[in-house]
């Protein structure tokens, strides 16, 4: 069978087939298929057998039932240089058997571990190989099975999640990826690796896009195409598809047909990325960003019609949350730090909201949940790697990741399998596009004034309206809220001063209270000595009257005899005295 090898687009034809990309990609917005020369390897088969076999939460045939729960893996980085150089305490144990990490805290001069059970857990001596087995090659499977799939790292600023994703840096030597090579280069050559021992017939496509302060670049647009601090350019559009998704309006798609392509963009778009150094990270991601690889695989039935089977894999790296007094952000970046804790923020309610399903998910309200929500509780199949740093400076960026992702591991997405196309149906709807686009080219060469075809124009006008008139509702609502914020911040004030005037009595009371116990302390041993003194008194009371009883019998006894006594003598001396006249 004669085959031809697929071959880039000119940069003009390119840039025009890619203008509408969805984060779940339709089969009408997909570019034409190619067909690549079929090559057997001889290490085929073993390619396909060595291959781990997928976690539960990722088993094929997922959207049935009550969904699939979303795979989170954690990874402990190890101590970094600096760390080692000063001692730093550790204060997480990954324990990779039992799936557990355990971080300890002090707590009132008490040490309380805490525990959290993953579905997969790296510790600090973990390899890139390792996390790629277990959280990749699974989901790669899927991917060739006509599923999209995402694949996200989350973590505080400096825990390893671009080195997870993209890797160290070190350079593709004959073919074969460095070990220090990351998620995204090591799922690129399992792909095609594949791919080429399947012998299929496919085409592919890549894009890589990334959102920094609220504001979407792509990262593969040529450098005069690239939107720049030229306040009359306008942003890239993040639109609705009408089905529930999202898609971002002229985001370039390169068409590649092998993997040192797709490293080779994969580094030219890397180094276009918003970096800057922080106290906690040299090389600080200040962005988020998103690498999507598109699949078209050609497949006959049994009655010889040829149909389209496609795969997308959403590969993100998150901007580290940070701790802006620790990783002295300063002006701008202190204000760069804000916006992507905000969107982090922001994805953390949507976890929180889908967890507990209280309701109304705030999707809308940033553009990382959008471009994520078909990840977060929707078609697609989702793992999450969330990155933690093991040293005791980090602990409370540590405990709030392990509490989002624990969270995480309960949301439940319902896989679909993208509905295959034939090949005749594909045609038609390229050639569709094909006239879209020839009418924009015209539009532009016109140079009218709308520079897009007038439907479509009207189509955007209705739109900004819309979002215009949301704004003012939101405005209006912002501005009851600020109302009830200050009527809250008053009464919170007055109960502040409420609260000290109250503290100030407690105070002015319980120093009484203490003077009085002294003064009662003092009265208490007063009488202490005053009830022994009159011990003493009665004691000698009674004694005295026992004396003066006795004093008194014995006066009594004299008077008596004393009386007998003037008796004999008044007796005597009557006696006497006749005795005498006689």
């Amino acid at each position: 069978m004669e085959t031809s090898t697929p071959r880039r687009a000119p940069a003009a034809d390119a840039a025009a087939a890619s203008s509408y990309v969805s984060m779940s990609p339709s089969p009408s917005h997909t570019p034409r298929s190619s067909t690549k020369a079929k090559r057997t390897l001889n290490n085929g088969a073993a390619i396909v057998a060595s291959s781990p076999s997928p976690s539960p939460s990722l088993a094929k045939g997922g959207g049935g039932g009550g969904g699939v729960n979303i795979q989170v893996l954690l990874r402990c980085r190890p101590l970094n240089k600096e760390e080692l150089s000063i001692n730093t305490p550790v204060v997480i144990t990954c324990n990779e058997q039992r799936r557990e990490v355990s971080a300890a805290q002090n707590i009132a001069n008490k040490q309380i571990d805490r525990t959290f059970v993953f579905d997969k857990v790296f510790g600090p001596k973990s390899k890139q190989q390792d996390v790629f087995n277990h959280a990749v090659v699974p989901l790669v499977g899927e991917v060739l099975d006509g599923y999209n799939c995402t694949i996200f790292a989350y973590g505080q600023t400096g825990t390893g999640k671009t080195y997870t994703m993209e890797g160290g840096g070190g350079k593709t030597q004959n073919g074969e990826l460095p070990s220090d090579a990351g998620v995204i280069p090591r799922a690129v050559k399992r792909i095609f690796d594949i791919l080429e021992a399947q012998s299929a017939e496919y085409s592919m496509k890549v894009s890589f896009l990334e959102l920094y302060n609220e504001e979407l670049t792509d990262l593969l647009a040529p450098e005069e195409s690239k939107f720049s601090d030229d306040k009359s350019k306008k942003p890239m559009a993040l639109m609705e598809d009408g089905k529930g998704g999202v898609f971002v309006r002229g985001l370039e798609e390169e068409v590649v047909s092998s993997a040192s392509e797709i490293y080779k963009i994969l580094e030219r778009g890397s180094g276009k990325r918003k970096t800057a150094e922080t106290f906690l990270n040299k090389q600080s991601s200040r962005s988020h960003s998103i690498f999507s690889i598109t699949i078209h695989i050609k497949e006959c039935t049994p009655e010889g019609e040829e149909m389209i089977k496609c795969g997308k894999l959403n590969l993100v790296d998150l901007a580290g949350s940070e701790n802006i007094s620790r990783s002295g952000a300063r002006d701008g970046r202190a204000r760069e730090a804000g916006e992507i804790n905000k969107s982090l923020l922001t994805l953390g309610r949507v976890i929180n909201t889908l967890v507990e399903h209280s309701g109304h998910i705030p999707y809308r309200d940033s553009k990382l949940t959008r471009l994520l929500r078909d990840s977060l509780g929707g078609k697609t199949k989702t793992c999450i790697i969330a990155t933690i740093a093991p040293s005791v400076h980090c602990l409370d960026e540590t405990l709030s990741t392990l509490d989002y992702a624990h969270r995480a591991k309960n949301i439940k997405n319902k896989p679909e399998v993208n509905q295959k196309m034939m090949k005749s149906a594909l045609i038609k709807d390229l050639y569709f596009e094909m006239d879209r686009l020839k009418q924009e080219l015209y539009a532009a060469r016109e140079k009218n004034g709308i520079y897009i075809p007038g439907e479509q124009y009207l189509a955007d006008e209705a739109e900004k309206k819309a979002m215009s008139e949301k704004l003012d509702r939101l405005e209006l609502g912002l501005e009851s809220k600020d109302k009830q914020l200050d009527e809250l911040q008053g009464l919170y004030d007055s109960q502040k001063v409420l609260s000290a005037d109250l503290s100030d009595k407690l105070q002015t009371l319980q120093k009484r209270m203490q003077e009085t116990e002294c003064a009662l302390a003092v009265l208490e041993e007063k009488y202490m000595q005053a009830n022994n003194t009159i011990k003493e008194k009665e004691y000698l009371i009674e004694n005295l009257l026992k004396t003066e009883k006795v004093l008194v019998d014995e006066a009594h006894t004299l008077r008596t005899e004393l009386e007998n006594t003037t008796d004999d003598l008044s007796g005597l001396f009557s006696k006497l005295g006749k005795e005498g006249q006689d």
